[in-house]
């Protein structure tokens, strides 16, 4: 086996240079103060090293002069500051593996001998058309999400930041567990995969937001009552249609929720999650105050089922939801 690159090598054309600067000189250079720039780094998600370690490179020290900056600009408080490093060190993290295993995919074919040198090189040949491309992506994210959390603010009713009402909805696959028994690693992946592309592509195309996937299940938001009901029951239709993925059940409730770190919580996303858990195979579960919004929606029929206890919620009674040209009565959940 071909002998793996030497980090420094990587620093190098993944960060414009080698790590040249101990932790104090970087604080200097920087001219932040040393315990700012202490939480700043554990917030991006890096470990942390003693003093005289060389780990920081010429574009570590600009970014924690950009960092201080805006400390000392008054645009952010220290907190916001920290706040600020750990959102994008968290997300970064995690989209960086993501892309890291895509090309790695992409550039070690079966039958191959596995080695980092290609990988590296196309990586260093993407990087200015990535690094324009993310920029797009994030300012066009960054455009839709405040054009939103201004129509919230300016929509006459007392909101609180962060805490507003939204329409909440979960996807999960049936019999998961059972599934990854079945399946070796390879195979369990493709249906992951499969799942999450698809549930994605539907959620995007009739206008709700995935805010998160966990393998078996997603989590996605919509605005409006007649979106959040398109996108559960094309979720429980269209994945149906993949014979590698087993049926989906789909709950989703709406109510206020306290977004936060890029997430979702409160009692309505409890709520989706038991509706979820409710929901026979293929089939859709909303909450009352959801049944009321659809009501008399053209096209949808909301069917009351067994009312449920949920452990920390209460009573919850749940409705079926399905579209009016579907044949039969709806299911009672399970």
């Amino acid at each position: 086996m071909p002998p793996s690159p030497d980090p420094k090598a990587i620093e190098s054309v993944l960060l414009g240079g080698e790590a040249v600067h101990t932790r104090k000189q970087a604080v200097e250079l920087a001219g932040i103060d040393s315990d700012l720039a202490h939480r700043i780094w554990r917030a991006l998600g890096f470990p942390t090293q003693s003093d005289d370690s060389v780990i920081f490179t010429e574009s570590d020290v600009e970014a924690l002069r950009i960092a201080n900056s805006l400390l000392q600009e008054g645009v952010l408080d220290e907190d916001g500051v920290v706040r600020f490093a750990r959102a994008m060190g968290q997300t970064m993290a995690r989209l960086a593996d993501w892309q890291t295993s895509i090309l790695s995919t992409l550039f070690f074919k079966d039958g191959e001998e596995a080695s980092a040198g290609p990988l590296l090189g196309r990586v260093k040949e993407l990087l200015p058309d990535v690094e324009r491309l993310l920029l797009h992506i994030w300012r066009r994210q960054l455009a839709a999400s405040t054009s939103r959390t201004l129509a919230v603010m300016s929509n006459g009713q007392d909101i609180v930041p962060n805490y507003y009402p939204l329409i909440v909805g979960f996807a999960d696959l049936v019999s998961f567990t059972t599934l990854s028994r079945e399946l070796d690693e390879v195979e369990l992946a493709g249906v992951v995969e499969s799942f999450e592309e698809t549930a994605a592509d539907i959620v995007a195309s009739c206008g709700g937001r995935v805010v998160k996937t966990l393998g078996d299940e997603v989590l996605y938001v919509a605005d409006s009552a007649a979106e959040a009901a398109d996108i559960a029951l094309r979720l429980a239709s269209g994945i149906r249609t993949h014979v590698e993925v087993p049926d989906v059940r789909v709950g989703v409730a709406s109510g206020p929720v306290l977004a936060m770190h890029g997430d979702v919580f409160g009692t309505t996303v409890n709520r989706s999650s038991r509706l979820t858990s409710f929901a026979r195979p293929g089939t859709v579960l909303i909450d009352d105050t959801l049944a009321g919004e659809l009501e008399g929606t053209e096209g949808l029929q909301v069917v009351q089922v067994r009312a449920r206890h949920a452990h920390g919620l209460g009573l919850i009674q749940p409705y079926a939801l399905r579209r009016n040209y579907e044949p039969g009565g709806a299911p009672e959940p399970e």
